[in-house]
């Protein structure tokens, strides 16, 4: 009677929770911290055929993944997903994995330029996926959607906790709490690279954001009961040491729908209250240069000089080829008259 009391109840919720964007399991939220089974459902390790977790992604619906197109330029190998995966090395209960049998990058993505602007991609799985507590698909931000400076949101990953390549990688997934950075705020860290399509997130004096690793990971706000999916981790300096740079999902609603044809996922748009601080944001204007006391140089006229060459010939430095031994022929002309001299008196004496 209890399992099927347990039974029903489960099949209950994943009949009630059938939109995108629901996590039964994500009953607390801490920053940080080791995610708990069933926080992120829609959750989606990348895997390489050799099993290694390199880059992650979100499931937006029953056959597509979404995650950044530079985790997939310089695929040669196949691709696994592996959903509602915990941990790296097992054992993951409620797990199950499919083959990715296509990639779409999206056409004006260019690597070469290293530029991360239009760093989005789709990947299709060989089959459909079945919708548990533990695989679920999030919802989209719609085109339109803000999110203003400060909103709260979180990203979730298996990549190295601490700056650098050397730092250690994740086994279990973890998550953190980080909070959107406007754009005109964000130039300031990246003056030359922030594009409109795309976000930030962090905290101001660093520490927590997503790392190398989690790249294609999705950063997830909530409105009201709803999880929706804001950006796409694409690119940042170290870790923790400046906010964050996301792909804008907003900005590419006609494009993900135009590539996934009729299983179009679940849009929702994201509305923040308020005003945008961000909006009348300059970056500070750095500190002047400390003063020093100047110093005035006189500028004396040119000096006109002569310069003394040696008479005799200065000595060279040793030659190890095989002309380093050879001696100038000029020593020896001041002796060719007298042996001409001495050859012609030769033969006329041996005349006579």
């Amino acid at each position: 009677m209890a399992l099927y009391r347990f039974v029903f109840g489960v099949s209950l919720v994943i009949f009630l929770f059938e939109g995108c964007g629901v996590a039964p399991g994500n009953l607390r939220i801490v920053g940080g911290h080791d995610a708990a089974p069933g926080s992120w459902p829609w959750q989606v390790s990348l895997n390489d055929h050799e099993g290694n977790n390199f880059c992650s992604g979100s499931l937006i619906n029953k056959d597509w993944v979404l995650t950044a197109a530079h985790c997939m330029a310089l695929v040669f190998s196949p691709v696994k997903a592996f959903l509602g995966r915990q941990s790296q090395s097992g054992p993951n209960p409620n797990e199950v994995s499919r083959n990715i049998i296509q990639i779409i990058v999206h056409p004006s993505y260019n690597p070469l330029f290293n530029n991360n602007d239009n760093d989005i991609a789709l990947l299709r799985m060989e089959s459909s996926v079945n919708f548990t507590l533990y695989i679920r698909p999030v919802c989209l931000a719609a085109e339109g959607s803000t999110f203003h400076t400060g909103i709260s949101s979180w990203v979730a990953g298996w990549g190295h906790n601490s700056t650098g390549i050397s730092g250690i990688r994740s086994n279990l997934l973890l998550e953190v709490n980080v909070p959107v950075v406007g754009n005109n705020e964000c130039r300031c860290s990246y003056p030359q690279l922030l594009t409109e399509n795309m976000l930030c997130a962090g905290l101001k004096d660093g520490g927590k954001d997503a790392c190398q690793g989690d790249s294609g990971a999705p950063l997830v706000a909530k409105q009201g009961s709803v999880w929706v999916q804001s950006g796409v981790v694409s690119f940042g300096l170290g870790c923790g040491q400046l906010p964050e740079g996301y792909v804008r999902v907003s900005k590419y609603q006609q494009w993900i729908n135009q590539s996934m044809g009729s299983s179009e996922p679940g849009f929702v748009t994201f509305n923040s209250p308020g005003n945008d601080s961000d909006s009348n944001f300059t970056c500070p204007t750095p500190p002047p240069p400390k003063t020093t006391k100047s110093t005035t140089y006189t500028t004396m006229p040119p000096t006109t000089h002569m310069t003394t060459y040696p008479t005799t010939r200065p000595a060279t430095t040793k030659d190890k080829s095989i002309f380093g031994g050879s001696e100038s022929v000029t020593h020896f002309n001041r002796f060719i008259p007298i042996c001409v001299l001495l050859l012609s008196l030769y033969v006329l004496v041996g005349d006579i």
